[in-house]
């Protein structure tokens, strides 16, 4: 009698409770070797792929392309082969594969990504080349190996799954996208273009070439009507309508949180009910600086000369055992904003770099946060924040001290605004600055003393 064995989803994270399926690799009733990919899932922190902990038949895949999958939930279940290599009993792997079971053992339903299944995205064939290097996007312990994430070629597209997630939510056909990566990967900038321009929409005409070896499809299911182009905010009824089936992702209808928007809302709102938060706000004055200054290399640059002067506020609290940890580094966690929602990178040794350091180090950091590459570790340990949003608009704010940290720095639009100095008034270049801190572990006179010398650092020349 063959055995049977649930393979349940594993930590991706750090104690990340949940993560969403992005791609199959396979399909049920394929046969897979052990550490071959199984399947993409997104996480707070980035798109892995995981690699098959067994070898055998796929007898069931416990959810489609879009599930929300619990972490600990059955995620796939097997058939093993004993004819093909199987991991020792006792060889670590870093995933929690349950317990043999029956074939037919009944799997607990994933969190839906909406109400009608996507049965199309479950069924996708199995991945044809994996032997391409690609762009390491991740990394997930298995085995005595980390399997790095690679550009699958699926479909006849050549793409990592970041990316494939990024078309998926564009509305991009990668088959109709121009790729320019290496060995004709599909790149997330290619994916950008498409949308930008509309060249690859999911539904729209084939291209002339496409469209002469065109060949009608098999009859399709009926599907309701398709309505018309005119709206209207009621129904018959006179009652609120919903414009499309409750399955599809479109605006005015409620959808799950995935991916990094999901953990910014939980740890939003777990800073909000641990941290006792107080604002402090006032203007640097940048009307010395020379030519050339970079804003955020000197923000960063005033926010370890403060550090260094209030170590209180470089410091992390643990409110449960009352204790409080000083550094004597200063990493710099960096607020960027996405589509996906926020990152908040580590600038590590921050009083280490001198201006060009530092931007060269917030450039890449930015960069590995849009293409999805960044490594989960960048992603946590930093010992104080800095929200640079005036960059778009603002002028203060109270940012979110995120435990264990017990500050935060919030730098708005810079304006000119009258000062007055000896014999009249001036127009004078200012940085609004807005510094909260967690008053459980810093003084008001200590958060006050960090953001003087945070605006005397600034009012010098260079």
């Amino acid at each position: 009698m063959s055995q049977t064995k649930n393979f349940n989803l594993p930590d991706l994270g750090e104690g990340l409770p949940d993560a969403t399926i992005v791609e199959w690799f396979v399909k049920e009733g394929d046969v897979i070797k052990l550490d071959e990919p199984l399947v993409s899932m997104e996480t707070a922190k980035a798109v892995v792929e995981v690699p098959s902990p067994f070898s055998g038949k796929v007898l069931k895949l416990s959810g489609a392309a879009g599930d929300i999958i619990p972490t600990g939930s059955v995620l796939a279940s097997f058939e093993l082969d004993p004819n093909l290599p199987q991991r020792a009993d006792g060889q670590d792997t870093g995933h929690s594969h349950g317990h043999a079971a029956p074939a037919a053992a009944p799997t607990p339903p994933p969190l839906p990504a909406a109400a009608a299944p996507v049965a199309a995205e479950a069924a996708k064939p199995a991945a044809a080349e994996r032997d391409d290097a690609g762009t390491v996007v991740g990394a997930m312990q298995s085995s005595n190996a980390v399997h790095a994430e690679q550009a699958l070629a699926v479909g006849g597209v050549k793409a990592v799954p970041a990316v494939r997630a990024t078309a998926r939510k564009l509305g991009v056909d990668l088959s109709r996208v121009r790729a320019t990566g290496a060995d004709g990967a599909v790149t997330m900038a290619d994916v950008k273009q498409a949308a930008a321009d509309g060249s690859a929409k999911i539904g729209a005409a084939p291209a002339p070439a496409a469209a002469a070896a065109y060949t009608a499809p098999a009859p399709a299911q009926v599907s309701a009507p398709v309505q018309s182009e005119a709206r209207t905010p009621l129904s018959a009824a006179g009652k609120p309508m919903r414009t499309q089936p409750p399955g599809v992702v479109a605006k005015g209808q409620p959808e799950p949180l995935k991916g990094v928007r999901r953990n910014m809302a939980r740890v939003m709102a777990d800073a909000h009910s641990k941290v006792v938060p107080t604002t402090l706000n006032d203007d640097a004055d940048i009307h010395a600086w020379l030519p050339g200054n970079d804003v955020t290399a000197r923000l960063v640059r005033s926010i370890v000369v403060a550090a260094q002067k209030v170590p209180a506020m470089n410091a992390w609290f643990d409110g449960e055992a009352l204790t409080r940890t000083l550094h004597a580094q200063v990493d710099i966690g960096i607020a960027v904003d996405t589509d996906d929602g926020l990152f908040v990178p580590a600038l590590r040794n921050a009083d280490m770099l001198d201006a060009r350091g530092i931007r060269e180090g917030v450039n890449r950091l930015r960069e590995q946060v849009e293409s999805r590459s960044i490594a989960a570790s960048e992603l946590s340990g930093y010992t104080i924040s800095l929200s640079n949003f005036g960059m778009f608009a603002g002028r203060y704010a109270t940012p979110v001290v995120v435990p264990p940290c017990v500050a935060i720095v919030g730098a708005g639009r810079a304006r000119h605004q009258m000062t007055p100095v000896m014999g009249g008034v001036e127009a004078h270049k200012v940085i609004p600055l807005s510094v909260t801190f967690d008053h459980r572990a810093a003084t008001g006179g200590e958060a006050a003393r960090f953001l003087r010398a945070m605006m005397d650092d600034l009012a010098l020349a260079s």
